[in-house]
């Protein structure tokens, strides 16, 4: 069940990564292309075709016609470190006559090695693991291909992006020149995960329903209060930045991981800057009156996970932020402390806020960027329609993330598909030996983007109960992303250096303001010093890259 899409351009934030941005009018039959030079006219393929399919479409396997190796960088993840003799890439060569030809780099230093090869020109062809607005930073030099010159190579991916409606999604990518030089990760439908969990035997030991809005949090919280006591109920994780983050959209704002230095104003149509607006100060007000009323503890936004869970399994917080992988790490401390079955701990659906019942998130993520120099190949069709049918196409999805069917996985007798007896992942068949990622490659976000894109593949590897969730959530009304301003070169540098310290002064104050080390009163200060801080030209750079990009492109 997809989440209801408002028919509005909402708020969402666009970080510097994101300056890049915009939503360019495209119908139907022109959403693909770009207008502009740019980056030069699209080179001829005449010559282009080794390895090629004449035939290649949705629903057609990708075969090489002759062995095609593909030069890629390797995001080396140490949960499942590099193997080659991995299923994923002995099927890849046996099926799809592929190769691969690895420039490694270690998760921690992925990004900066990525700069650095991309920046100087040196980076292999293929470049996954590149988040929305990465890209935008290397545009003008010329070193990343202009990948919307191309989409006729892609025909899954044009499919999926008709398919399930993504077009306005894709036109947010595009750059000055009206092109987009990245090809995302797509979601049929959005994907939550972060919420709250609370302890629900608490919840119905008292009475008490699953709180549907955040005022009904606060109730629920002072409920479990006067029946138990103690300092605080809620004792938070991640210095509260996924909290902040999930609860903004509620407020009509955006915060915590969100936070970025503009925000679409729909009623306006224009960009404002979020951190000074009355609905991120209601959103401080509603967590700094938790603080004050005893029932959250301040120190969820300065403690380590740790600190977090040891509080949640003395009793001394009965609510925690969470996500479908990391409630389990919460249960094993409960387990220790409480004695397994003597407790449960659920994910609440997010409450809804005073802007309605909302969601934040996207539909897009981390995706392909390719290097210019792949249009130079011999081979170029081919790498291309590989690429297609790796990342978009439902065989290739499927493929990435359960693997070989009569190897890591079987069907039953309605189709659906389960783990071998001898796979587990993440629990699910915990007894089995072999991991499906550290075994057999499998669920490497290298070649598989967002957990496999369909809503039939993302509810998969999944516990039942996280399906449910998903299905809770999805009847939220879902924000469609908001136009952008692509700047040119000079002006993100300029931006650059305003936005970090906006975001940063704009962090601290709202801890300040939150935990009490500043009082609300100083609201008004605190936007002047904003001021002080070039929120106003800041604003003003990204209004004016805006209306330059519609005047050029809308």
């Amino acid at each position: 069940m997809a989440m209801k899409r408002r028919t509005f351009v909402s708020g969402l934030a666009i970080g510097l990564a994101a300056t890049g941005l915009a939503a360019c009018g495209g119908g139907d039959d022109d959403w693909g292309g770009g207008s502009g030079g740019g980056n030069g006219e699209p080179v001829s393929l005449d010559d282009k075709r080794v390895g090629a399919m004449d035939d290649y479409g949705p629903g057609t396997t990708f075969v090489a016609t002759e062995p095609l190796e593909i030069d890629m960088l390797y995001r080396d993840h140490p949960g499942y470190p590099f193997t080659e003799d991995w299923l994923l890439f002995t099927t890849t060569e046996e099926r799809n006559n592929v190769t691969f030809a690895m420039t490694q780099a270690p998760l921690s230093d992925y990004d900066q090695r990525r700069s650095l090869l991309v920046g100087a020109g040196d980076a292999p062809s293929v470049i996954p693991v590149t988040y929305p607005g990465q890209e935008s930073q290397y545009v003008s030099s010329g070193v990343i291909l202009p990948v919307s010159d191309y989409l006729d190579l892609l025909p899954n991916f044009q499919q999926k992006v008709k398919d399930w409606g993504l077009e306005k999604e894709i036109d947010s990518l595009r750059q000055e020149d009206g092109k987009f030089y990245l090809l995302p990760g797509l979601l049929e439908s959005a994907r939550p995960d972060y919420t709250v969990a609370l302890r629900t035997d608490v919840l119905e030991e008292l009475g008490l329903s699953a709180p549907a809005t955040w005022d009904e949090f606060r109730e629920v919280l002072q409920a479990i209060k006067d029946a138990k006591g103690g300092d605080y109920v809620f004792s938070d994780r991640w210095q509260g930045e996924p909290l902040l983050q999930q609860a903004a959209s509620g407020f009509g704002t955006v915060a915590g991981w969100g936070l970025g230095a503009s925000f679409w104003d729909s009623e306006a149509g224009e960009f404002i800057f979020p951190g000074a607006t009355d609905e991120y100060r209601q959103l401080v007000e509603y967590f700094a009156g938790l603080v004050a009323d005893g029932l959250m503890d301040p120190e969820s936004f300065t403690q380590d996970d740790d600190a977090a869970h040891q509080k949640l399994g003395q009793e001394a917080s009965y609510a925690i932020s969470t996500n479908f992988q990391e409630i389990e790490v919460s249960r094993t401390t409960l387990d220790t402390t409480l004695g397994e079955g003597n407790y449960t701990l659920s994910k609440i659906r997010l409450p809804s806020g005073p802007a309605g019942d909302i969601f934040g998130g996207g539909r897009m993520q981390s995706g392909v960027m390719l290097s210019s120099s792949i249009a130079e190949k011999d081979t170029f069709v081919a790498i291309m329609q590989w690429i297609d049918w790796n990342y978009y196409s439902d065989e290739g999805m499927e493929f990435g993330k359960w693997g070989v069917e009569g190897e890591t996985f079987t069907r039953d007798g309605d189709g659906k598909r389960q783990l071998a007896d001898n796979v587990n992942w993440l629990g699910l068949n915990g007894d089995a030996p072999d991991d499906l990622r550290v075994e057999y490659g499998m669920m490497n976000g290298v070649f598989l983007l967002e957990h496999g894109s369909s809503d039939d593949l993302v509810r998969t590897l999944i516990p039942e109960e996280e399906v449910e969730w998903q299905e809770l959530m999805a009847d939220k009304e879902l924000l469609e992303p908001a136009p952008a301003a692509p700047m040119n070169e000079g002006e993100q540098e300029q931006a650059g250096l305003y936005q970090t310290a906006l975001t940063d002064y704009v962090k601290q104050n709202t801890l300040a303001f939150i935990t009490g080390q500043r009082d609300l009163s100083e609201w008004d200060a605190y936007v002047t010093e904003l001021e002080g801080q070039n929120m106003t030209t800041y604003i003003d750079l990204v209004n004016g890259a805006y209306q330059r990009f519609q005047e050029n492109n809308g």
